[in-house]
């Protein structure tokens, strides 16, 4: 008899384990995903058309509290962890509460969900989100397309939306983000690449996806999100390790997976934790003897000098949340510019006060919390209710695209030093 298997997901490495090991075995039936991390896609169904023909009605979307009765009620037999950035106590305690609940407890690894490319392809992933990923592969995929390189750039899923409409995205200029219907997580994660002048693709069939990429490209990147690993086999992966955590690479899963399956390990934010950086070096050499490690430190900077002035600090999201960040660039920049910033719980409205209740941590500034229209209207909402005439973001994104205010937006940059990461651009030069 076929095995019931319910996956525990979060919209991305779930529909991907599915796709590639679920979808056409015949010994096994998928009752249901569930879902966590993200607000709202627990309110959606896998639709049939992605499903395959063993599911002809598609596949329930649950939210993960009710584990327990799903797998008791609809006689579960596996429960599939598929998602990212979280600790190995907490994988193993939702093994806990899986086998308490009668279920067997799966971990699928590379070997059964990796796709071939017939493209060289690169990975650039990390142990945890937060830990410097975006800022290495947006000056790659920049410095890649000035040499002329025809890049496509494949990104981690972030499949929020109507997931029919995006089995298969391909972004080619802004105005995609909005035709598609980008939520602010994904414009953080795609805007850059845009611009550099890469071809960007997303979605939620990742064999179809890099089947469309391999027609236009002659060199993959894999933009990995969160601390996962990668959905095709690189020719060459690249990890980076965040020494301000430098245990967490030890610690989170899947994060300790990239640390040692890589070939480059870039120890980030070096000179912030030069402690921290030695910690993470002694670690990766425990764990992957072989791999070539880097120090590089993240150059952040705001064009004004904003000395004693209050102001509103925006963060990326996901490293403040998941990420489990106090402060990000953005706070960073603004108290080098002499910033004073204004606390915005007390102003935070609707969802966006209940992730500070859910993120505690967060105090100083602002996650940039998305996930849809209602929710970015609650972060203008917060954002206009605050009392200062000055935002510093310190989100990738042009944050004007999906909020209206009269406040005056100072964008943060940041990046790494070119001369500090050369030797992995040259690498990657070598594949093509």
């Amino acid at each position: 008899m076929k095995r019931k298997v319910l996956i525990a997901g979060a919209a991305g490495r779930d529909f991907h384990n599915f796709n590639t090991y679920f979808r056409n075995n015949e010994n096994y039936e998928v009752i249901g995903f569930t879902a966590t991390q993200i607000p709202g896609i627990d309110e959606r169904k896998y639709p049939s058309s992605l499903a395959g023909s063993l599911y002809p009605e598609g596949i329930p979307i649950y939210p993960e509290e009710q584990l327990e009765t799903i797998i008791k009620e609809k006689g579960i037999n596996d429960v599939a962890f598929s998602y990212s950035d979280v600790t190995h106590e907490y994988v193993m305690h939702l093994a806990s509460r899986s086998l308490a609940a009668g279920a067997s407890y799966l971990l699928l690894g590379p070997g059964d969900t990796y796709i071939q490319s017939t493209k060289p392809l690169f990975a650039i992933c990390a142990t945890r989100t937060g830990a410097g990923k975006s800022p290495l592969s947006k000056l790659i995929s920049k410095k890649l397309v000035e040499k002329g390189v025809k890049l496509a750039v494949i990104r981690h899923p972030m499949p929020y939306g109507d997931l029919e409409k995006q089995a298969i995205q391909r972004f080619s200029s802004l105005e995609d983000l909005d035709k598609h219907n980008c939520t602010i997580e994904e414009r953080e994660e795609y805007e850059g690449h845009i611009k550099n002048g890469a071809l960007l693709f997303a979605g939620v069939d990742y064999e179809a996806i890099l089947r469309e990429a391999e027609k236009e490209a002659d060199l993959i990147m894999w933009d990995g999100g969160n601390n996962d690993y990668p959905f095709y086999k690189p020719n060459l992966m690249i990890t980076i390790a965040d020494a301000l955590r430098p245990e967490h690479g030890y610690h989170y899963f899947p994060g300790e997976v990239n640390l040692r399956m890589a070939d480059i390990i870039l120890i980030s934010k070096a000179s912030q934790n030069p402690k921290g950086a030695e910690k993470v070096e002694a670690l990766a050499h425990k764990l992957n003897p072989n791999a070539h490690i880097l120090r590089a430190d993240i150059e952040v900077s705001v064009p004004e000098n904003l000395e004693g002035k209050e102001v509103i600090v925006v963060e990326d999201g996901p490293t403040l949340t998941h990420g489990g960040m106090e402060y990000g660039a953005g706070l960073l920049a603004a108290k080098k510019a002499g910033a004073k910033p204004i606390s915005p719980v007390q102003y935070a409205v609707g969802s966006i006060k209940d992730t500070f209740k859910h993120y505690p941590h967060i105090t100083e500034i602002l996650p940039a919390m998305g996930y849809g229209k209602k929710q970015m209207d609650e972060l203008q909402e917060t954002i206009n209710a605050m009392p200062s005439d000055t935002i510093v973001s310190g989100t990738p994104m042009d944050i004007s695209k999906v909020i209206t205010t009269e406040k005056k937006i100072i964008q943060v940059t940041y990046s790494y030093k070119e001369t500090e990461v050369e030797s992995i651009l040259e690498r990657i030069e070598s594949l093509i």
